[in-house]
């Protein structure tokens, strides 16, 4: 029996479209990475970049081994396992009429899925906890990106993953409550509305027909002089 084999594949555009690549990194059946590869692509997509990477994936690994394909691209897991069947059958058109994007790469990496035993696995990308095969590649394709040099390797030099943060707090909220905290201590905490009726404010100024005034102590006044008597 032929041991299942665990994958990762990723793309990347810096500025999609803009200098672009494709990775992926090959485990064993316990999940440990056995080897790598990454390619330049020129100005391309992240799209072309995620398709490439699935296709080259699925040329490097032996087509008669059960294969767990994990990848962070939704559009390549629904394209594949959701969209492929009725593209298919409306003659490799969408369902608005159009010729589906990225044709070549979709109808290529379709004929190398016939007869395997492919599974896809979605992960979400840059976690803290994350998917490592995931983010070996991920790194593998930026890197590739960025320098357009295409490389590979084994488990004696895989690429080392950014480090990622866990979530900042947010400190614009906090701003904001604040703020309203500061609002409602300046105005007593009461609501402020028009004068319906002129009047005279417990500072003994007088206000208006129509002036905004609020609680002032057991009476209506200004509202600057609400916190004096609060």
């Amino acid at each position: 029996m032929v041991e299942r084999v665990i994958a990762a594949c990723d793309g990347a555009a810096k500025g999609n479209p803009g200098p672009a690549a494709w990775a992926y990194v090959v485990a064993d059946s316990a999940g440990v990475p056995q080897r790598w590869e990454s390619g330049a692509l020129g100005r391309s997509t992240n799209n072309i970049g995620e398709l490439t990477a699935l296709q080259r994936l699925l040329t490097a690994t032996d087509p008669a081994a059960p294969l767990e394909v994990r990848l962070d691209s939704t559009y390549t897991r629904d394209a594949v396992t959701k969209w492929l069947v009725g593209w298919k059958r409306n003659g490799w058109k969408t369902a608005a009429g159009k010729p589906v994007a990225n044709q070549e790469l979709i109808q290529s990496i379709d004929a190398l899925l016939e007869g395997r035993d492919v599974t896809f696995v979605y992960v979400a990308a840059h976690q803290v906890d994350g998917d490592p095969l995931n983010a070996i590649a991920d790194k593998a394709a930026s890197d590739a990106a960025r320098t357009q040099e295409s490389a590979a390797g084994t488990a004696a030099d895989l690429p080392v993953p950014d480090p990622v943060s866990a979530p900042a707090a947010r400190p614009a909220r906090a701003a904001s409550s604040a703020a309203a905290a500061r609002k409602k201590a300046g105005s007593g905490g009461s609501r402020t509305l028009a004068a319906r009726y002129p009047g005279t404010c417990p500072c003994s100024r007088p206000y208006a027909k129509g002036d905004k005034i609020t609680k002032v102590g057991a009476t209506w006044g200004h509202p600057e002089c609400a916190p004096a008597h609060a």
